[in-house]
């Protein structure tokens, strides 16, 4: 057994799991999960470089997990930057502070490793669940980038593409620096003609159709799973493995575009580093569910940081 840490830095959040692998039992037995919103890709998509005020907030979170990685005396940690790093000009800033921060460089993974790692995170305690039947396709909806992944035991075809609820956010539903409150009808129509675009893209390489069971991950995905279940506090183990219907997801993303920030804010279940961006979120797990026919997702809680993790041990 191994005790592992694992961070995940995304282009809306940076995650941490601490925990023990057994590789011989398949367990992964966790310590400490956490999570806190940076908002790393804040500016990134309009001008290709990390905000200052982005890399301190990410900077700040980092301090907080080298001191629980010492306290639990973890053996080996991977860093694990995604879409906002990837496409960022001073991303070597960002390498140095983390560097001085944990002691080791972060990996900016591609596309493919990402949706890899989500895949492995995401499935490999699904294998015993006879209601859940093969073929996955894992979507995780993240900041930046949302990954498409599907296969059985391994993964048998995965694409990455340009759309994530931070992304869509900031291109299509800010004016002026300025959330629109509530999203106009033109501006959610902007969002989807990038959403079904970037599906044609990813149907070209990866089968959207095909799969018996659509499992979805990341914030936006659990964050509608909680509204759904009508939780009045964010409940994890609720939510994990949660089966969340097309019609409840239709219902709730119609809900969200009509909402003001401040109505988004007051759901019981929502991170307040979310309520901005969720709108754009639910679009694209709507779309997804509509391209490929799926009548319920599959919540996951488990996701690329377990991947990490488990690639570590």
């Amino acid at each position: 057994m191994t005790r592992v840490a694992a961070i995940d830095c995304g282009t809306n959040s940076i995650r941490l799991l601490v925990a023990d692998a057994d590789p011989s039992t398949g367990e992964l037995g966790e310590l400490d999960r956490r999570m806190e919103i940076v908002r790393l890709g804040q500016g990134v998509d309009r001008t290709g470089r990390l905000a200052p005020e982005a890399l301190e907030r990410t900077f700040a979170a980092c301090r907080q997990y080298a001191a629980v990685i010492k306290e639990h005396g973890a053996q080996r940690l991977r860093f694990v930057a995604t879409s906002a790093s990837r496409d960022a000009e001073n991303r070597d800033d960002f390498v140095r502070g983390v560097v001085g921060i944990l002691g080791v460089e972060p990996e900016v993974i591609s596309g493919d490793q990402e949706a890899e790692f989500s895949f492995t995170g995401a499935t490999r305690e699904l294998a015993g669940h006879e209601h859940l039947p093969k073929p996955y396709l894992v979507v995780d909806i993240g900041g930046g980038s949302t990954e498409f992944v599907v296969g059985d035991d391994r993964v048998s075809a995965a694409r990455s593409v340009d759309i994530g609820c931070v992304r869509m956010t900031e291109r299509h539903l800010v004016r002026d620096g300025v959330l629109t409150d509530p999203p106009t009808a033109g501006q959610a129509e902007a969002v989807r003609a990038d959403i079904e675009a970037a599906l044609d893209l990813a149907g070209r390489s990866v089968p959207l159709t095909g799969a018996a069971t659509l499992v979805g991950l990341a914030g936006t995905v659990t964050t509608v799973a909680a509204i759904a279940l009508g939780l009045e506090a964010y409940d994890s183990s609720a939510i994990h493995h949660s089966r969340i219907s097309f019609e409840q997801v239709e219902e709730i993303t119609a809900r969200l575009l009509g909402s003001t920030h401040a109505e988004r804010a007051a759901i019981g279940a929502m991170h307040p580093g979310r309520a901005d961006v969720i709108v754009s979120g639910a679009l694209i797990l709507l779309a997804v569910m509509k391209r490929t026919g799926a009548r319920e997702v599959v919540v996951s809680e488990h996701d690329i940081l377990d991947g990490i993790a488990w690639s570590i041990a």
